[in-house]
């Protein structure tokens, strides 16, 4: 690369936070108004440290580590952090990347950012109550949406029973 493209690629890098991108939530209104707030000291007491290192600082787990991808039953996946059910297994989907992935939360279930670590923007989704960072969701997912939701399991809880 020659310094002149060099020159125009950062210059595009610049412009990046300025240019608008849609926003992936599905379920609009946020059911769950009941926020939780704890202190940091009050989630390291509740969480592993792997999931601290996921909810509370934004990390992302080793893929194909979760046992959740195996888990092919009906029920709820809800948020390790507060309990709120983000998903139902009937979203659910393999998704070859090593993560649960889903194409649609639950109604009102998450709330999302956009999140710019990685040069190019991306949408970062959080539980809405209690804000813990779940994963991102990307636009090469399966219809009906064509989301893909991308979850680190440490983030959630698997519990069998109607979806």
């Amino acid at each position: 690369m020659n310094r002149r493209r060099f020159t125009i690629a950062l210059g595009g890098l610049s412009l990046t936070p300025l240019i608008s991108f849609p926003d992936f939530a599905q379920g609009g209104q946020n059911v769950n108004s009941d926020k939780i707030v704890r202190s940091e000291e009050e989630w390291r007491r509740q969480l592993t440290p792997e999931q601290f290192k996921v909810m509370r600082e934004e990390g992302t787990e080793r893929a194909g580590t979760s046992p959740l991808l195996g888990e092919k039953r009906q029920g709820k996946y809800v948020c390790v952090g507060c309990g709120l059910a983000l998903f139902s297994s009937e979203t659910k989907y393999e998704s070859g990347t090593g993560w649960p992935s889903f194409y649609q939360p639950l109604p009102g279930a998450l709330e999302t950012k956009r999140d710019f670590k990685l040069i190019w923007p991306r949408t970062e989704y959080h539980c809405a109550r209690c804000g813990g960072h779940q994963g991102h969701v990307f636009e090469d997912g399966p219809k009906p949406t064509g989301l893909r939701y991308c979850n680190n399991g440490v983030a959630l809880r698997f519990e069998p029973g109607e979806s």
